[in-house]
């Protein structure tokens, strides 16, 4: 029994991945774009892998990309993503463009799963001696209850912690509803339902 209950907590422990994952932010504003293009006085330029560790990962498991965009507006007219331009693939087809809302929800690290590090609170270290050939027991100590909400506990402050710089960071550069006056430059963050890196490229309407 003490061995089936090792075991267990040792496969739990490895399939959380040890530990909650910080986050670096993607910084849209200072980070250098490698792709990018100029049409009808809009310069279109555009960035992925933006995400690191756990977030990274979500955004594979889940087909969900989080871009980078800048655009500097040189046409003569205000624009609006979806009433004036549109992000297309460079090959013509749409993208499927999902509220960074959605996307958040979608990639943010599971802070409840950590509770399951609480599964370490029967476990006892427990010291023996041998007297005249048989092993007695000395001392028990209760590391589970240290262990299990120390744990538990700290990953999901880490975890939460990390998801509020996540979603903060996608609501500061959402780029809905927001106009890019003429002369100006704006930077954003779009997601994207996708698991290919594409080319993009802005359509004026």
């Amino acid at each position: 029994m003490r061995i089936l209950k090792f075991t267990l907590i040792g496969i739990i422990i490895s399939f959380l991945g040890s530990c909650a994952s910080g986050y670096k932010m993607m910084s849209p504003d200072v980070i250098q774009y490698n792709s990018g293009k100029e049409d009808s006085g809009v310069k279109f330029e555009y960035k992925y892998d933006l995400l690191k560790k756990k977030y990274a990962k979500k955004e594979d498991k889940k087909g969900i990309r989080i871009v980078a965009v800048k655009i500097t507006n040189n046409s003569g007219r205000d624009l609006s993503l979806g009433k004036d331009f549109s992000i297309n693939y460079q090959n013509g087809n749409p993208i499927n463009l999902v509220e960074n809302e959605y996307a958040f929800k979608t990639l943010k690290q599971s802070t409840a799963s950590y509770l399951l590090y609480l599964l370490l609170l029967p476990v006892n270290l427990q010291t023996t001696r041998t007297t005249n050939g048989f092993e007695q027991t000395e001392n028990i100590f209760p590391i589970g209850l240290i262990l299990g909400p120390g744990i538990a506990g700290g990953n999901m402050i880490a975890a939460g912690s990390a998801n509020k710089k996540f979603k903060e960071e996608l609501t500061q550069y959402d780029l809905s509803g927001k106009v890019i006056k003429d002369g100006e430059t704006k930077v954003g963050l779009i997601a994207i339902q996708t698991n290919t890196y594409d080319a993009l490229t802005l359509k004026l309407k």
